[in-house]
């Protein structure tokens, strides 16, 4: 799936179980004029925006994944903590980016999806017990400045233009 810049506005996907910035990406969104999808397997609050779809999948472990990356393509900008969905993500060519400011990119998801399944390795076999770090305003701060670089760069690629 591709798609012709300066035909297809951006499109912001939030995997919004447990997502910690869905306020922030509401704000950048309205500031840019950016469709939200915020997609989760139970409703769940969103502001009354036109701008903002809530969007309720069957229960299952990977339904909001699969509706998720079943669209998101070149052009678009996936929020995600989940490795696996990212990769399938940035396979199409959207833009990837976790809770906490990082990018996935086809460089750096290899090592992410060794990395989850060494933990998971780990945490099963007692190894580990505890979960990952509290979310922090840093977190929020590096979060911020990584969707406005990756909307920029989208932009100046001719994306978001109808």
């Amino acid at each position: 799936m591709s798609a012709e810049p300066s035909t297809k506005p951006i499109v912001i996907y939030v995997d919004a179980d447990a997502c910690p910035v869905k306020a922030e990406v509401y704000r950048v969104a309205e500031r840019h004029g950016l469709d939200v999808h915020v997609v989760a397997n139970s409703p769940i609050a969103v502001p009354r925006d036109l701008f903002i779809h809530r969007v309720v999948v069957a229960s299952g472990p990977d339904a909001a994944d699969d509706w998720i990356a079943e669209r998101a393509i070149h052009g678009d900008i996936v929020i995600t903590a989940d490795v696996p969905l990212a990769a399938r993500c940035v396979k199409t060519g959207a833009s990837v980016i976790a809770p906490y400011g990082k990018p996935f990119t086809e460089a750096s998801i290899g090592m992410a999806l060794a990395t989850r399944d060494l933990m998971d390795q780990l945490r099963s076999s007692g190894e580990i017990t505890g979960g990952p770090k509290p979310f922090s305003p840093k977190d929020r701060s590096s979060f911020l400045q990584e969707l406005d670089r990756s909307i920029m760069r989208l932009k100046r690629s001719g994306f978001g233009r109808v």
